[in-house]
Order: C-alpha cells, then structure tokens, then sequence
C-alpha cells in the first residue's frame, strides 16, 4: 500500500496542471476569437455579394424568420418549457436539443439570448437548407450578470411553416472551446456562492462537492483583488468522456483541474473525477476558484508573473497550513539542491513538458515566494500587488516600489532567499 508521502504527492501533481491551463487557455483564447470575427466578416461578405443576400432576398427573410424563432426559443428555455423549446426543430434535432433544454435548466439557465451574426448562407448542394452563425449569451443563476458568449454554427431547413433548426454545432473552433452543456447531459446543484455540475452517473457526489465548493468559495472570496466576488462560482465535476471533449479536453490524464475564462468576467473551473478518486478535492477547489476570484475577467498569459499568479492560488489552497506542511516542499528541495532552478523568479514557470516533479517545485517555488510577502507585509499588500501586475500589467519594479516601498530587486531577493530557506 502506497504510503501518505507518496499519495499526497500524487494528488499535489494532480492538482498542479490546473494553474497551467490558464496560462494555454489565456493565451488560446486569442487566436479563436480572431477566427471567430473572421467567420463573421466572411459571412456578412458573402451574403452582401449574393442576390439572395440582398435587402428583400430570401437570405433577408430567412434571416428575420430565424431571429423570431430563436427568440421564441430563449424565451420557452427560460420560462422551462420544454415542448416551446423543441417547437423550432427539425426530428433530427430534437433529441440533442432537448439534452441542451435539460442541462441548462439543472444549471439554472437565468440569461439566454441567441443573436444572429449576419445573414445565413445556403448550403453547397444543398436545396432549402441554410447556415446561420448564431451569438448565444448566457447567464447562471443570477439574472443580472454580464452574459458569457458562445458562437455557433447552426443549421436551418425551410418549410412551408418557417424555418426549422437542423442542427447547432459545438463551439468547438470558437472562444474558448465546447461548453459543458453543449455535449452532455448534466445534473447540478446550487449554493449560496457556487453552482456545481456533472454528469447523471456521478449524481451521488453533488451533496459532498456542494459542500466542498462552498467552503472553498469562502477561501476564495478573498482573493477578489477587485473587490468584486464572482457572482457564482461555476464549477463542472467530469468523467473520463467529459474530462475529453470539456473545452477542448486534450490534457494529461493526471490532471486535477484548470479553469477557463469564458467572457463576461466569469471563469469556469473543471475538475478531473478519475484524478481526484485518491481526495484533494479540497485543496484543488480553494485553489481554482481563487483563480476565478483573482484573475482579470479577460483572463492573464504573462508567464512572467505565473510565480505571483500561482503562488496566489497556492496559498489559499494551502488553507493556513505550516509551511513544514506544504505538499511539494520534497519537490523544491530537490529542484533547489541539483541546480535545476536560477533562483529567478519570473523563470521559474514550468515548460508544458516537463515532468511531475519539476512542475511540483515550479508551484511550491511560488508559493513560498508568495508567503514570504504576506507574512512580512500581510495579505491586503499581496493583493494590491497582484492587482497591480496582473490587472493592470505594470511592471513589478514599479509596483513593488509603490505597494511595498522597496526595490524590485531587494524584494526579489527576500523570496528567493526565503525560498531557498524554506527548501532546506
């Protein structure tokens, strides 16, 4: 039987990738959104070049049939009326529509609009049948928040009675990838801070992740350096095929988690239920939502600060815990001792091949770095800080003289040394 060490070790390499995956989502995100706008410049190009694009064409009326269906459509998902919210489609679309209607209602669908980008195009070879690239803006469980947007394709039949949705296609070439919704059925459960999902055949650990979440948003809530708290904290628990096809998937099986900056100043988290069978559900949710606390609403990709930015969220994972009793401490000794480390801290980001071990000490680097500042100047500096590097994207020379009256480069050394203390 694997002992304590070595468990706890495990689940701490689970839990690292999460942090990660913000910086390649972060920086991911910028190309789809350039692809996003081109298929949208395309489309309004095309459909300004066709005669049945023009004003008064058949693309001109469908376009308008197909915003009265839509809206229609928003309207019965709101409302919680299933049969209004299939009465746009197409037979063929009914059974995937009708697994959207269910998962967005267990998450407490609150905002739902659908808003057609240009006019739709005919498909090639295809007689009757159409494209519409479609803006759907959503918010959960608050009303009032600003909605999140996804693009995406959907395709149209026309009929003697309107036009009927064939088909909406994933997001999966738009933003920041599919959405959970989009190709799942989910169950959900909401708090008083957080909304946590999954899938039917792990309904039984929505009471215990409810319970967990909700403890971890109070951590995270902290960490707002804003000082605006999420509205919900958004949380998606996934199975082996989820954990694949979630917003792009594609990630190491070991993987506990990472979060996603979805728009309208929310971030998503997910969570890998085969990596977190052996526990750390804890320590890995105070950390990602304190990503979701703490991170600009367009997200951050300045590998330069990822020390600051993980260092951050390892500290509220770490829950006021003795530094002796930090989990990666092994992995920093190591990395500190057989040189594979310059004692610089805007170096100490792990590349995305690296192994278990270095990416253990990479973390375990920053968060020591991170609780050097916040026991000698306490936590209100550490966020003024963090707000001025990460929010604002000042230079850390600047913002140290600012928020903690020393140069950059005496401060720099003080972790570093501490880092290197601590390791021993």
């Amino acid at each position: 039987m694997e002992d304590e060490r070595h468990r706890s070790r495990r689940r701490r390499r689970g839990l690292l990738w999460a942090a990660v995956a913000v910086v390649a989502v972060a920086l991911g995100c910028l190309l789809p959104a350039a692809l996003v706008a081109a298929v949208v410049r395309e489309t309004a190009s095309r459909s300004t070049g066709d005669p049945a694009s023009r004003p008064g064409g058949p693309a001109a009326r469908l376009a308008a049939a197909i915003d009265t269906a839509l809206g229609r459509q928003a309207g019965a998902l709101l409302r919680g009326d299933r049969d209004g919210f299939l009465a746009v489609a197409d037979p063929t679309a009914r059974a995937d529509l009708t697994r959207r209607f269910t998962s967005l209602r267990a998450l407490r669908i609150a905002v739902w609009r659908a808003e057609p980008s240009g006019q739709p195009t005919p498909e090639p070879g295809q007689p009757g049948r159409w494209r519409q690239a479609v803006t759907y803006r959503y918010c959960l469980v608050v009303p009032d928040c600003t909605p999140s947007p996804v693009l995406a394709t959907t395709r149209w039949r026309e009929t003697p009675d309107g036009p009927r949705l064939v088909a909406v296609e994933p997001s999966a070439s738009a933003e920041t990838g599919t959405r959970p919704w989009e190709v799942s059925e989910l169950v959900a459960a909401v708090g008083r801070r957080t909304v946590v999902a999954t899938t039917p055949d792990l309904r039984s650990r929505l009471p215990g992740l409810l319970a967990e979440a909700e403890a971890a948003a109070a951590v995270a809530d902290r960490y707002a350096v804003d000082g605006v708290r999420p509205d919900r904290y958004r949380i998606f628990y996934a199975g082996r095929d989820g954990w694949r096809h979630w917003y792009g998937g594609d990630r190491p099986a070991w993987t506990g988690g990472y979060v996603v900056t979805v728009g309208g100043g929310h971030h998503e988290v997910v969570l890998n239920a085969d990596a977190l069978r052996a526990g750390g559900v804890a320590d890995l949710l105070r950390h990602e939502l304190t990503h979701a606390a703490s991170l600009p609403a367009g997200g951050w990709s300045d590998r330069h600060a990822w020390w600051l930015v993980e260092g951050t969220a390892e500290l509220a994972g770490a829950a006021g815990r003795p530094v002796d009793r930090y989990a990666g401490l092994d992995d920093v000794r190591r990395m500190v001792a057989g040189g594979g480390w310059d004692g610089r801290l805007d170096t100490v980001a792990p590349a995305d091949d690296a192994p278990a071990d270095r990416v253990a000490a990479s973390y375990g680097v920053g968060y020591l770095a991170v609780r050097y500042l916040v026991d000698r100047y306490g936590t209100q500096r550490l966020l003024d800080f963090f707000a001025a590097v990460v929010h604002d994207r000042r230079p850390m020379t600047e913002a140290a003289r600012e928020i903690y009256g020393e140069p950059w480069s005496t401060l720099h050394d003080d972790c570093v040394a501490q880092v290197r203390g601590g390791a021993r």
